[in-house]
């Protein structure tokens, strides 16, 4: 979870290391550091506590500089958040750096064969050890990529490295075992970093380092070897990403402008792969054919938290058109299951970053057992995208606020297109159903923006709320999942506790919660004509009335023109109407706004919510 950035070329790398590390801030923001060498050859070391800003300010104090460096923002996992655990770490000489992102699990064994080679230790972290295990190797050769290939054969963990030194001129040695790394390349300048966003400014042409891959950087150059020193050719691709993407745009905060892309999020995942005409669903090209598709008798979804409330709302999509039976998995629940599996089973595997750590293992467990597996993924040439069968990228660009929105938006529409697709392959879905389904997608953006270009209503209730210390969320059939984000969103960012539950399980335990005091938000939206959705409505209807003869407070997230369930509601918001299976992916978005305005009112940290981080790379 933690972001490492490295740049070797001939700009002044302070400005790039801390241009990238404000990009990668949403990794971890425990603590921060650089380390570069300047034109004498001296290795400079910079690390600050906390937020970036404060090792801007150490920066200020002390200034550095020099042509290549690479530098690190700190989600802890071993040693406290302190100036002392944070990265760069050297080793006993001060001449190797390294920094790290994962979890080196035999570090307590080696920390103590090094003391028994006169190794001192002043760190807690586990990533300390891995300069010292570097420096040893370099006793007995003077080639910092044979000491790092060396090395990392005695590491047990996962890891993502870049380390530099100071007897080897503009040279950056990257490590890939688990979490990611990307390499930008340049034209007389090259980049290591553990996303694309701070790459982007600098260059879009980049390759993915792979699992047991070493690269080595230079100025005119970069090789990539396996462990063993095999030459390994990458697959270079480019990003199509405006860089503006990544930036606040003029928004206070990432995650509101990533709530008002989602008109064009949902846009650019279904543009090209749909018909308005005939309806078919035209997915990218992927290892898994038609046949197989038709021959699957069960789908399994594996993915962690906003990704898994987007797979839980998957399968009613893909039970209702497709009528295949579908289980939802956490991915950290999947493969300590011994879950059955076999050729005709397809897990489809979700993640925004393509590189979660649970999720991988999940695909990895399934492929071993010989099922196919489907990747719905924001990131192409992520682990993910690469070691699936097939991938239904979702294009919501670049993500930057910690907690999820425009990428879970975009998760069910990718979703909503597969179910589309298996149901017309597997005869389920009439030409005419096709077109309409088309159609109704083709009207979403259009919905979402008309959603928000009104949020008054919703900012008015963050004002009301803002002080509640907890908030029930209460949906039924695929709203239920909408319950489930709506409360992860809130307390996220917010710190308040929040649930979210199915309807129809009051009487089983949450009734016992309700007073004058809990803030109840029910999801109940309807699809006039569904004789299925007016049934689910009025059942919820009901649970409304349960809750206010409880003296609860109701929020209702109710169909635009709903007059039965908005009477006896305290507050309601209202959404355009939509199909039964389209209407949650407009239900959440008032929800991530009452999460974000009581986040703002309660003076939180919206994009970076304490003890979470973005991409979870590690288990």
């Amino acid at each position: 979870m933690c972001g490492i950035v490295g740049y070797v070329g001939n700009k002044q790398v302070v400005p790039v290391l801390l241009d990238g590390l404000r990009k990668l801030e949403y990794r971890g923001y425990d603590s921060a550091g650089i380390a570069v060498v300047d034109e004498h050859h001296n290795l400079k070391i910079r690390r600050a506590e906390g937020k970036l800003r404060n090792l801007e300010e150490a920066i200020r104090l002390q200034p550095i500089d020099g042509t290549y460096g690479i530098g690190h923002t700190r989600w802890a996992t071993h040693g406290r958040p302190t100036e002392e655990n944070a990265h760069p770490h050297r080793d006993c000489t001060g001449r190797v750096v390294v920094v790290h992102n994962g979890i080196i699990e035999n570090y307590l064994q080696l920390k103590e064969q090094l003391r028994r080679s006169d190794h001192r230790f002043v760190t807690e972290t586990d990533t300390e050890v891995i300069a010292h295990l570097i420096e040893e190797k370099l006793r007995r050769t003077d080639s910092l990529e044979k000491a790092v290939r060396e090395s990392v054969k005695e590491l047990r963990g996962i890891f993502a490295l870049s380390i530099i030194s100071s007897d080897e001129p503009d040279t950056i040695i990257a490590v890939r075992q688990g979490p990611p790394v990307v390499i930008g390349l340049g034209d007389g300048e090259h980049f290591v970093a553990s996303d694309i966003p701070p790459i982007l400014q600098h260059t879009r042409d980049v390759f993915f380092l792979g699992d047991g891959e070493i690269a080595v950087l230079t100025r005119d150059a970069v090789r990539v070897t396996d462990f063993d020193g095999n030459p390994v050719r990458p697959v270079h691709q480019r990003i199509t990403w405006d860089p503006i993407m990544a930036e606040k745009g003029g928004f206070k905060h990432f995650m509101l402008k990533e709530i008002y892309e989602q008109p064009r999020a949902v846009r650019d995942t279904v543009q090209g792969r749909i018909s308005l005409d005939t309806g078919r669903v035209y997915l990218d090209p992927m290892n898994i054919t038609e046949g197989e598709f038709r021959r699957f008798d069960r789908v399994m979804i594996a993915a962690c938290g906003t990704s898994w409330h987007a797979g839980l709302a998957g399968k009613y999509m893909i039970e209702q058109l497709a009528r295949v039976p579908v289980e939802v998995d956490y991915s950290s629940e999947f493969r300590y299951r011994n879950p059955v599996l076999d050729e005709r089973t397809l897990l489809i595997v979700i993640s925004q970053s393509g590189e979660t750590a649970d999720t991988i293992a999940a695909l990895r467990e399934a492929k071993e057992r010989d099922a196919r597996v489907l990747a719905i993924c924001n990131v192409q040439g992520s682990m993910i995208t690469r070691e699936a069968d097939g991938t239904i990228l979702t294009h919501a660009g670049p993500e930057i606020g910690v907690a999820s929105t425009k990428a879970f938006t975009a998760q069910m529409v990718a979703l909503y297109l597969f179910a589309l697709y298996l149901g017309q392959l597997r005869g389920i879905i009439s030409s005419d159903e096709a077109r309409r389904h088309a159609q109704q997608l083709a009207e979403l953006p259009v919905k979402i923006e008309h959603l928000l270009s009104d949020t008054d209503r919703v900012e008015e209730l963050a004002k009301e709320f803002f002080r509640a210390t907890d908030f029930l969320y209460l949906g039924r059939g695929i709203n239920f999942p909408i319950a489930l984000e709506g409360a992860l969103k809130l307390k996220e960012i917010s710190y308040i506790h929040a649930e979210g539950y199915p309807a129809g399980e009051m009487k089983h335990g949450p009734n016992a919660l309700i007073d004058e005091r809990l803030p109840v938000v029910v999801i109940n939206t309807r699809e006039q004509g569904n004789r299925a959705s007016e049934l689910r409505y009025e059942k919820t209807h009901s649970n409304i009335v349960e809750v206010k003869a409880r003296e609860g407070i109701v929020i209702s997230v109710l169909t635009e023109g709903d007059e039965m369930s908005s009477k006896v509601s305290d507050h309601v918001i209202e959404i355009p109407a939509a199909s039964d299976l389209l209407s949650p992916i407009l239900a959440i978005i008032p929800l991530q706004l009452l999460a974000y305005h009581i986040a703002v009112r309660r003076g939180c940290d919206v994009d970076q919510p304490r003890n979470l981080a973005k991409s979870v790379t590690v288990e």
